[in-house]
């Protein structure tokens, strides 16, 4: 089998994927408005967002085109292995070699789009509140942790291998989904890296989350305020923390936006995925396309001849990493995360309506109207698209959802 022909083919056609999927979202900001969210933009600020949305898709384009042509450069030329030649043949050394290598390589590409993202267009339309200096960090920072959990992670699909050979595959992927649930444990900790938390003044809104939260068993942990506006104009808010101990975090952006009641009907819907177990429900199914990336993992290390293809002498696992994404998960994920998608969608539905139970719909309406236009959303998205790849409902499928529910349950 000719490797090195059949890894370029499906780059090819992953990139292409993703071309079309941007084509696809660049003519949908055509689409006519549904009537029940044509408050949310007036006549000149949606002629604003079609101008924004227009920019980011060519953008994302131009970042498709480049990272492609990167990759092919590198894989033709034989990059990877060149550079794990100028060390020791190590099989530990070679792939932190491979890997410190193409998270640079990344991070470079992703710095060159992400400043006209950030620092141009986002910028123009009046989102952006990064200074160079922030930037600069958060690239700095990004291309650690990239290389950091690239590195322990094949170090030790590489130690298992080696000791297990082909009876790693389960291991591995109850190795991965461990690593998943330490960062999302290690989450709170590593957002305060690079944004300041200030605990939530005594108040109307912190007696009502509050209240919201321990009518249902849950223990608040602490109400804390994110310095979101360091960066961004756009509002969000999450909770974190495992079982029955939440903290919730406020952009600082929200507080600012939204009323009490608003705010609350937010974390009512978060309530509804906590009572209805969606994030334990979702990581099974995550543990699921664990085990499909331990498979595709397994069949990229047991094969020599293709990391020979493209230079090396034999495995290289920095190389295998790659491999696995670039092109063996890049190619089954559209599927596995459509399903995915689907899921989220229908969870996102039916937390709406506990927002709804807790006497919060009506400030639930609002307040998505007003995310949505902080956050300058897409209000008319293509069907194709948002089966695809939307992990929540379109606005106005949602709204439309919760006046149904306001009716049955009110």
């Amino acid at each position: 089998m000719d490797w090195r022909l059949l890894i370029l083919v499906i780059v090819t056609l992953v990139s292409g994927y993703q071309l079309l999927l941007h084509a696809v979202q660049y003519r949908s900001a055509n689409n006519p408005t549904p009537d029940n969210v044509k408050d949310i933009y007036d006549a000149e600020t949606y002629a604003r967002w079609k101008n924004y949305s227009a920019e980011k898709c060519r953008l994302q384009i131009i970042a498709t085109l480049i990272s492609w042509a990167v990759t092919m450069v590198l894989l033709l030329c034989n990059a990877h292995a060149a550079v794990a030649g100028l060390f020791p043949q190590n099989i530990y050394v070679q792939l932190i070699a491979v890997l410190v290598f193409q998270a640079l390589v990344e991070t470079l590409c992703g710095a060159a789009t992400g400043y006209v993202d950030t620092m141009i267009i986002e910028q123009k339309y009046g989102f952006n509140r990064s200074t160079i200096k922030t930037f600069v960090m958060d690239q700095i920072r990004g291309f650690l942790i990239e290389a950091l959990l690239s590195i322990v992670l094949m170090s030790i699909l590489a130690a298992l291998h080696q000791a297990m050979g082909d009876g790693m595959i389960l291991l591995f992927a109850a190795v991965v989904f461990g690593i998943t649930l330490l960062i999302s444990f290690l989450y709170p900790i590593i957002s305060r890296m690079g944004n300041k938390f200030t605990p939530l003044e005594e108040g109307e809104l912190r007696d009502k989350l509050t209240a919201l939260l321990t009518s249902h068993g849950y223990k608040v942990k602490a109400i804390e305020v994110m310095d979101a506006s360091r960066r961004t104009t756009k509002s969000n808010a999450y909770f974190t923390g495992f079982g029955a101990m939440k903290t919730i975090v406020l952009y600082d952006n929200l507080i600012a936006s939204m009323t009490a009641d608003e705010i609350c009907a937010i974390f009512a819907h978060e309530l509804g995925h906590g009572l209805h177990k969606d994030v334990p429900k979702q990581q099974v199914m995550n543990l699921g396309n664990l085990l499909i990336m331990a498979v595709l993992a397994w069949l990229v290390v047991r094969e020599p001849a293709l990391h020979q293809a493209f230079g090396f002498a034999g495995v290289n696992y920095g190389f295998a990493f790659i491999l696995l994404g670039s092109a063996a998960l890049a190619l089954v994920q559209p599927l596995t995360g459509m399903l995915m998608s689907a899921y989220s969608r229908f969870a996102e539905y039916r937390a709406d309506r506990q927002a709804v139970k807790e006497g919060y719909g009506p400030a639930l309406i609002s307040g998505l109207k007003k995310l949505s236009r902080d956050n300058f959303s897409h209000l008319a998205p293509s069907k194709l698209l948002v089966v695809l790849e939307y992990s929540h409902p379109p606005l106005s499928q949602r709204i439309a959802a919760v006046e149904k529910a306001i009716k049955e349950l009110m």
